[in-house]
């Protein structure tokens, strides 16, 4: 043990995380330099097209500190877990956190401080963990180091001569980074000769190994072919194989503790290991063996239905979201039954990204075509009868004659911006019921710590705040309370029939407006039939806001050359009348960009 690392990387979204695993990649040998592609442990399409980390990647690598001379030098392993930095992602980090003793905090040379960078590091601290701060991108033309440099040493309270300054791109200070990170985080703890305890820290699914567990073995060992049981879940299995990543999984007689690695269950489904779970030798609960204390659980805080746009599919569709909650613990879903829209499933998400990632995973990885309904966040209904219920689906909150008080989320936020977008970013604030506590200047920076509904959010806050700041504030928050509010259902009927998809829960304040926008919106997506459809928002059985899609109709009078009036009005009329009946036994088809729309409304 005493020459295994086990650290981490953590920044803002696109401070440079994943470049820099990359140098450390090549430096150390693991990957040939012919061989390393750009983002390399990004290995999910989905990571490269959006240039962002949705998962953690685990890597083993290993680096000679005294020269390449064998008997001069010293081997050591060293354990990195490559994180993300959004906000919706921040679960992944504290699952990576709980694993290791040390961190690289890297900020971005052009930007500096931003709100995740401040989150991570509370993270790590809550975790006591060895926190290394790092200045990337220093290469760059416009990087202001001397300015990041008072933000480290003024917020967090580094001195200016534990700052490294690296350049990942180019690999400028890598090397020395990666020999003084062996000597600062500590040798892991552990003793190999207890019983078996081992963190599970994600999964992934093989048809061959079967549910595969990322493990940090915190005491003793696992073997190959070593009868196992998974506390939590009360599992019994025998491991097929255990190795390490390289990144690519491969294989070894055995993990001892401190060490970050792999362990083939043999389990078929997915739901028998959690992640969090901790692994021991089979007959040693006996002994009274306490599960490992795991990582921070974070609760989803975006809820929406799924459902897949042909009914048949709807198998499939639990099988794909039962594979992506193996590697996805903060997922959650329940069946749910839409009139308009069949059987799919209620999903809850931690914010309106990883809602996006999982609909694109779904489609991709597992070939569905879905449609999502409105996101929408988990009230608290507090019946007349004292009863407490939690609703995030529109449709199951009770009628306004038996609720007493409905209250709504509000989170804790804080944005970093500079210091000149302070006037339009509390204005952007005052527009969406937050409530501004303080501000701190840091340089030409500010923080602004705010209250605000967790539902203003999962509109469209995120895309004007960075519109109104010109890209140059970044957010993040926290669940901090429920609040009183003030709400209704606002129903959408299209043809005088309720589309519960599109129904949703707001504000009694902005029902009208929500209302209007919703059916202008829906006026220009939904397309013309043969017959007049109406659209309508109501609020209570009380229409607040329609618009009308006028019906196609051909010239039926352009075949008709002089003659009386009568002629062309008698056929009018006849058109009139069929015009009708289509009405009465016409189906609207709702296209998915109806309600791709709402989600942007």
């Amino acid at each position: 043990m005493e020459n295994i690392r086990n650290f981490s990387i953590i920044a803002h979204i696109d401070h440079g995380k994943s470049t820099l695993a990359d140098r450390f990649l090549e430096v150390t040998g693991t990957i040939p330099k012919e061989k390393l592609t750009e983002q390399y442990l990004d290995q999910m399409e989905l990571e490269r097209e959006r240039g962002i980390t949705i998962k953690l990647a685990p890597v083993t690598m290993k680096f000679r500190i005294g020269g390449k001379d064998i008997h001069k030098s010293e081997l050591y392993i060293l354990n990195l877990i490559d994180t993300p930095g959004h906000v919706d992602f921040s679960y992944e980090v504290s699952r990576s956190l709980s694993c290791v003793e040390g961190t690289l905090l890297l900020v971005d040379a052009t930007r500096g401080v931003e709100a995740q960078t401040l989150s991570n590091f509370l993270l790590a601290k809550e975790q006591n963990l060895k926190i290394i701060p790092v200045i990337n991108k220093i290469d760059l033309p416009n990087a202001q180091i001397k300015d990041v440099l008072d933000q480290l040493t003024g917020s967090f309270g580094f001195a200016e001569s534990e700052i490294y300054k690296v350049s990942a791109k180019t690999g400028e200070g890598v090397k020395e980074l990666l020999n003084d990170l062996v000597r600062k985080i500590p040798v892991p703890k552990g003793d190999l000769e207890k019983p078996l305890k081992a963190l599970v820290f994600d999964s992934s699914y093989d048809s061959f190994k079967g549910v595969i567990a990322y493990v940090r073995v915190f005491e003793g060992e696992v073997r190959k072919g070593m009868k196992i049981k998974f506390l939590g879940t009360k599992q019994e299995a025998e491991t097929g194989s255990v190795g390490y990543f390289s990144p690519e999984l491969l294989g070894k007689e055995s993990l001892q503790a401190g060490e970050i690695g792999w362990v083939a269950s043999g389990l078929k489904e997915v739901q028998e290991v959690q992640v969090g779970d901790t692994i021991i030798k089979l007959d040693q609960e006996k002994f009274g063996v306490q599960p490992l204390p795991g990582y921070k659980e974070f609760k989803p805080m975006v809820f929406a239905g799924i459902f897949p746009v042909e009914r048949d599919d709807f198998p499939r569709l639990k099988e794909a979201l039962e594979k992506l909650k193996l590697n996805d613990a903060s997922l959650t879903f329940e069946p749910e039954n839409s009139p308009a829209l069949g059987f799919g499933f209620r999903a809850g998400f931690l914010g309106l990204l990883h809602m996006e990632v999982v609909q694109e995973r779904l489609e991709r990885e597992f070939g569905l075509n879905l449609i999502l309904s409105a996101p929408t966040v988990r009230y608290r209904v507090i019946k007349t009868d004292s009863e407490r219920i939690e609703v995030s689906n529109p449709q199951v909150l009770p009628s306004p004659t038996e609720i007493k008080e409905i209250q709504e989320p509000w989170v804790t936020g804080r944005i970093v911006s500079l210091e000149k977008y302070f006037g339009p970013i509390s204005q952007l604030l005052y527009e969406h019921r937050a409530v501004v506590k303080n501000s701190e200047y840091f340089g030409d920076k500010i923080k602004i710590s705010c209250k605000l509904p967790l539902a203003e959010i999962v509109s469209q806050f995120y895309d004007q705040l960075k519109t109104v700041s010109s890209g140059f504030a970044s957010f993040d928050y926290d669940l901090a309370e429920f609040r009183r509010i003030e709400a209704v259902k606002l129903e959408i009927l299209v043809a005088k029939q309720s589309v519960d998809a599109l129904s949703q829960i707001v504000p009694k304040e902005k029902s009208f407006r929500t209302g209007k926008a919703l059916v202008e919106k829906l006026k220009e997506v939904i397309p013309r039939q043969q017959f007049e459809v109406y659209l309508q928002a109501a609020v209570g059985g009380k229409i607040v806001a329609a618009e009308k899609i006028p019906a196609y109709r051909k010239d039926v009078t352009a075949k008709l050359y002089g003659g009386d009036r009568t002629r062309k009005d008698k056929l009018l009329s006849k058109q009139k009348v069929g015009k009708k009946r289509m009405k009465r036994i016409g189906k609207v088809d709702i296209p998915q960009e109806a309600f791709l729309s709402v989600l942007k409304i």
